[in-house]
């Protein structure tokens, strides 16, 4: 496992890729546990949004691994077999270090996210699915990429105010999924959250990943928190049907301070005792 604090605390979506620090902490991936392990038999996972050079050597103990496309990592560079490299990529949200930010119809920006000073992008407009493919998903599968890490795909819970919105949004974030896996059939998909669209779009996700099952980050207090038995109930719930109906992986991400590399252990530990992945 490799956390960072770069997270969230609560129901919406924050971009996971904003702080670029060095790796923080590793734990074994599921493959080398014990044999009795809840986990030996899943994929291993790994988050690494750190600046170049990345620790490959490191990091290709895991089968998969999601790093930050900004930081110049090129997956066609490296030798990792048994590895596959995913692409951190913001659907609900956009920040002005975005090199596609300029190209985004301004029309399209309909609120902001001020704990990570990013603009929410409105999922509804015609011509957003053709963008995001064009602008966001095409030059990193060019790099050699063939799997994307998609972000903040509840954040339009922050400008859609009626249901008619909602369900309006909604359909929009379905229809770039759908843009994606049309253009790359073969592109390996990781929601982050993204419970409202699975119902319609669960035939094109590969795993299911959320944040603070136990422990959290709060992004605007700057601080580490335990995350409440009421906020892990309602998560519990969200994923019941990720689990025994589509029968998804489910990665849980959790943060602790960098060098506790106990809180790290023993957070792991509740995790696969819960059936899911750390």
């Amino acid at each position: 496992m490799c956390v960072s604090k770069t997270g969230w605390v609560g129901r919406v979506a924050r971009p996971l890729a904003l702080v670029l620090s060095g790796l923080l902490l590793l734990m074994r991936p599921a493959s080398a546990l014990p044999a009795g392990a809840k986990t030996a038999t899943q994929s291993s996972y790994a988050f690494y949004y750190g600046a170049a050079p990345i620790p490959v050597a490191a990091l290709s103990a895991f089968d998969h691994v999601v790093v930050e496309p900004d930081s110049g990592f090129d997956p066609s560079q490296v030798d990792t077999p048994h590895t596959d490299w995913l692409a951190y990529a913001s659907v609900g949200e956009v920040t002005h270090a975005r090199s596609y930010f300029s190209a985004i119809p301004k029309a399209w920006l309909k609120g902001g996210n001020q704990a990570w000073g990013s603009q929410v992008v409105d999922q509804s407009a015609p011509g957003w699915p053709d963008f995001f493919v064009e602008h966001v998903v095409a030059p990193l599968w060019q790099r050699g990429f063939r799997g994307f890490f998609l972000d903040t795909l509840d954040s339009f819970q922050l400008i859609a105010k009626t249901e008619s919105e909602r369900q309006q949004q909604i359909a929009g974030l379905v229809r770039v999924i759908h843009a994606i896996k049309t253009r790359y059939p073969q592109a390996r998909l990781i929601f982050n959250r993204g419970f409202e669209i699975l119902p319609q779009a669960h035939q094109w996700v590969d795993a299911v990943a959320f944040e603070s099952l136990y422990k959290g980050w709060d992004q605007g207090k700057k601080r580490f928190v335990d995350v409440p038995q009421n906020d892990r109930d309602w998560l519990m719930a969200q994923l019941k049907p990720v689990i025994d109906d589509y029968r998804l992986p489910v990665i849980a991400i959790d943060y602790c301070p960098d060098a506790d590399r106990q809180c790290a252990r023993d957070t792991a530990a509740r995790i696969r005792d819960k059936g899911l992945i750390p």
